[in-house]
């Protein structure tokens, strides 16, 4: 009976912690369908949308960076806090987005700082919390990839059918907010002074000497695989398909991020049964599947296609995750398990990069010859990545 209950006592905390890192991945997302909304408000071109979609990296990177170190220093909760509290100030900011192309890109670059600190960190927390890498890897997944899909699916209906359609998606996560930060009162700090770092960098990456060659060679492109397919299926694609879906086309593209995200919400089971060195090249093979079926849906004027593409993108990219986040567990050490976490997020969000630069890359505004090259890399990497090789460098 004492084992049940200690182990009920445990799952609270836990449970109140992934509650949060879902709210705060619900909002990051809210604005994505909606810049379809600011593109005609604002007047916006294809370079400047995929930019502020974009920008979102730019202020997550250094804040991965830099949090994840610092909670291996001062402790988790420290950390975390503020910029849970943070994240719902954003969303306020948001709310004048409508009309001023300055507040949509500070609020996207506000955004990927609270992100970075809240995912790495919050990774971190929870893993400490659960106690088994691979569960806490499974349960990360799911929170993170939950809210990214809720966000950018309750955004587009209601940013397509009610009549403010850049205020109330914000105001929903306002309330999600309040709820939030009431439950980090319920999650203890996990990393006791005594097994803090007492000294070290201000940036950390966190990567053991004895594991960096399977870090550069397998690790990191798994993570750049990992928001490439669902930025792409996000931005990139319901800008394509925008003349053929008159009417209805903010709710596909928030319907089309949901299955994307949803789906990556779903596959953590089979990582856990292929097991991390398989799982991140199928991973990978998935996501160039995905954008092999958009082309096709792009060359054929179908944009009912973009769901069957949507759900092998997210495929792709919940197994990348999964299996990125399992292994990064496995490679590091516990005083610096903050700060390889976040610089594994700092490679994966290198990805939210791929929609500018196939805006910037395409010749006459066509997008497809871009789009045809990223298929083509993703085929490459998950060849590689599923060589005896690779796979044994971060066999366990």
């Amino acid at each position: 009976m004492r084992r049940a209950g200690a182990r009920g006592a445990r799952g609270t905390p836990v449970a109140a912690l992934w509650t949060v890192v879902f709210v705060v991945a619900f909002g990051t997302n809210v604005p994505t369908p909606l810049l379809l909304v600011y593109r005609d408000t604002l007047g916006l071109g294809p370079n400047v949308l995929t930019a502020a979609f974009g920008v979102y990296a730019a202020g997550l990177i250094p804040a991965l960076l830099l949090a994840g170190p610092a909670s291996d220093r001062r402790g988790r909760r420290p950390v975390v806090v503020p910029f849970v509290a943070l994240a719902g100030l954003v969303s306020v900011l948001f709310l004048a987005a409508g009309s001023s192309v300055v507040v949509l890109f500070a609020g996207r670059f506000l955004q990927g700082a609270v992100s970075g600190v809240v995912f790495s960190v919050g990774t971190a927390w929870l893993g400490e919390l659960v106690g088994e890498p691979g569960r806490s890897a499974r349960l990360t997944t799911i929170a993170l990839a939950a809210g990214w899909a809720a966000g950018p699916l309750t955004a587009g209906l209601l940013g397509q059918w009610t009549p403010w359609p850049t205020v109330l998606p914000y105001l929903v996560h306002v309330a999600l907010m309040v709820v939030a930060i009431a439950l980090l009162a319920a999650v203890p700090e996990t990393l006791t002074p005594e097994r803090r770092r007492v000294a070290g960098p201000v940036v950390n990456l966190g990567v053991p000497a004895g594991t960096r060659r399977p870090f550069l060679l397998v690790v990191v492109p798994i993570a750049v695989g990992v928001f490439t397919f669902p930025s792409t299926a996000a931005t990139v694609l319901p800008l394509l398909l925008t003349p053929q879906m008159p009417g209805i086309a903010v709710a596909v593209a928030g319907i089309v991020a949901g299955v994307t995200l949803s789906t990556g919400a779903l596959v953590p089971p089979l990582q856990r049964r292929l097991g991390a060195p398989r799982a991140g090249p199928l991973g990978m093979a998935l996501g160039a599947l995905g954008l092999g079926v958009a082309l096709a849906g792009l060359a054929l004027d179908t944009w009912p296609l973009l769901l069957p593409a949507s759900l092998l993108l997210g495929a792709g990219y919940g197994l990348c995750l999964a299996s990125g986040l399992a292994t990064v567990a496995r490679l590091a050490r516990p005083d610096e398990r903050g700060a390889l976490t976040g610089t594994f997020y700092a490679c994966a969000y290198l990805g939210f990069g791929v929609p500018f630069a196939i805006s910037a890359l395409a010749v006459g505004g066509d997008l497809t010859g871009p789009l045809a090259g990223l298929a083509v890399l993703a085929a490459v990497a998950a060849g590689a990545l599923a060589l005896p090789g690779a796979r044994r460098l971060v066999a366990a």
